[in-house]
């Protein structure tokens, strides 16, 4: 069975202590289906103060943290396992989505350099193997876009979920389609009754309907992504049919 090891670089490594406890998450480091190192990047300092930030050359606010400890824990990282893969989370990076989820549940190791302040000395860049982005918004350090790129890869890997099947019908999953709506008892609730279909028990009938409900729900939330080439005359006269919908 495949197991993945992650290395967290960062200034808070106790950030992680409570989602690394939990949840999914927990049972699969329990399991040992997941191994996840953290790196205090303090301890890659040289002065006595520990120091991982200075001034920006050329002024302005904030501070930058310094390269010399950052690019200490990369080194230290590579020379322990040479197949490690480093990526500085940041705005520059390639947008973490489900394609992206995948190459990285594929790799044995993966390293995640958490930035704090105004961001790193660009000199680090040098030394990774790319940059991961969580999406266009700002936070206040690399912690919480770590977190995200952890779970979102380490669900994919085999054994981490209760249901493997599951991971194929969810959003992004299905051919980069919305999940279809899901219901469960009561079967009315407030005047709004579950589709007669789902309790059919014709299997073939709920498959093409949820199919439908998953590309109307995305032409309508995410038109962005869908691929008309993949889908059936079929869907896409659906597709048409619910964007005449929309515009009357």
């Amino acid at each position: 069975m495949k197991r993945m090891r992650w290395t967290l670089l960062t200034i808070f490594p106790e950030a992680f202590a409570s989602p690394l406890s939990t949840s999914l998450f927990g049972k699969a480091v329990e399991r040992g289906l997941l191994r996840v190192d953290c790196a205090n990047l303090r301890d890659f300092c040289e002065d006595r103060h520990r120091t991982v930030d200075d001034t920006p050359f050329g002024g302005g606010p904030g501070m930058v943290m310094k390269a010399e400890p950052l690019v200490r824990a990369i080194e230290a990282v590579r020379q322990e396992d040479a197949a490690v893969r480093v990526f500085l989370l940041g705005p520059r990076g390639r947008r973490l989505n489900q394609a992206l989820a995948s190459e990285l549940a594929a790799l044995p190791h993966v390293a995640l350099l958490c930035g704090r302040y105004e961001g790193v000395d660009e000199r680090v860049r040098d030394f990774v193997d790319g940059e991961i982005s969580a999406g266009d918004f700002v936070l206040s350090g690399g912690e919480p876009a770590a977190w995200v790129v952890m779970d979102a890869v380490s669900r994919l890997l085999p054994g981490v979920m209760g249901c493997e099947a599951s991971k194929e019908e969810e959003s992004f999953g299905l051919d980069g389609l919305l999940e279809y709506p899901q219901y469960t008892r009561p079967r009315v609730f407030r005047g709004r009754e579950v589709p007669e279909v789902l309790l059919s028990g014709d299997h073939a009938a709920i498959a093409r309907h949820r199919r439908r409900e998953a590309l109307r729900i995305t032409a309508r939330h995410r038109p962005d992504l869908i691929d008309r080439d993949r889908l059936t005359d079929e869907e896409r006269a659906l597709l048409d049919e619910e964007s005449t919908g929309r515009k009357a």
